[in-house]
């Protein structure tokens, strides 16, 4: 059936978890965002450990025809990634062509470290903007797509030169009547063969998108990925690391012009 699978993938399931990890992942702390899987409720979704021996690589026919998506552990517990997807998530991974497992987890790291640093300054995450300071690497044999800084434009370090312990520890998310809408915009499974994304240039972007460029760009530093997830949610530490006070309100116009719905996330004083 996955004929197109090298052996690694078809190798690649969910063995390593203990059976306690699921319950530690989930949130039972209101107060405590950085570690639930739901932004509002984690009720709103559905999370299990894949059954024995489904590979990282199978589709909806695995699962009786009921729609889902794998994401790595590391991916919620190192780099506190939320669910539901943001828009910006969704788009880029639309626009990559790639299913959240299929992300290198430095990767993931790069896109929740943009998104931190663009709400910082007030500034809807943009794909164009991501993919202006950072590519695609052909990912070859290693299959997991990585992201580079682009040579010049680099403004986020790496969370770790070598991610270790992530492989064979993943979840299968599926939906329910709480969050119907939560697997929608996005490849949810792996796909087969992933194109080579170059970096954007100036052109083609929006006033508001060569605005966030040239802001990130001035700021002559490179970030540390990992400290500004850590500090995600502590604003007087992330003013003391970037060294910059957020700038005064963006136009709200051109929040609700680039997703309608994020202009509830953004504060505008």
């Amino acid at each position: 059936m996955y004929q197109w699978a090298p052996l690694h993938l078809l190798a690649e399931t969910s063995t390593q978890l203990p059976n306690d990890h699921l319950a530690n992942l989930l949130s039972s702390d209101t107060d405590e965002p950085t570690y639930a899987l739901d932004r509002e409720d984690d009720s709103h979704l559905n999370v299990c450990i894949p059954p024995q021996g489904m590979p990282i690589c199978v589709d909806d026919r695995a699962n009786n025809g009921v729609p889902f998506t794998f994401i790595y552990s590391a991916i919620f517990k190192r780099l506190r990634l939320r669910l539901p997807f943001t828009f910006f998530e969704k788009d880029l991974l639309t626009e990559l062509n790639v299913a959240p497992c299929q992300l290198h987890p430095n990767a993931w790291a790069f896109i929740r470290a943009f998104e931190i640093l663009c709400n910082h300054f007030g500034h809807p995450p943009s794909t164009d903007v991501f993919l202006h300071f950072f590519d695609a690497k052909n990912p070859g044999d290693r299959s997991w797509l990585s992201l580079n800084g682009v040579i010049g434009r680099v403004i986020l370090g790496l969370y770790q030169q070598s991610f270790k312990d992530w492989k064979g520890r993943f979840y299968m998310i599926t939906s329910n009547k709480h969050s119907p809408t939560l697997l929608e915009g996005f490849p949810l499974y792996w796909v087969p063969k992933v194109e080579f994304k170059k970096s954007r240039g100036l052109e083609a972007m929006a006033p508001y998108e060569r605005e966030l460029c040239s802001l990130l760009s001035s700021l002559g530093a490179k970030f540390g990925s990992s400290t500004l997830i850590k500090h995600e949610f502590d604003a007087d530490m992330l003013k003391k690391y970037i060294g910059l006070h957020p700038l005064p309100s963006f136009r709200l116009v051109i929040l609700a012009h680039v997703n309608p719905f994020s202009v509830c996330y953004h504060r505008v004083d």
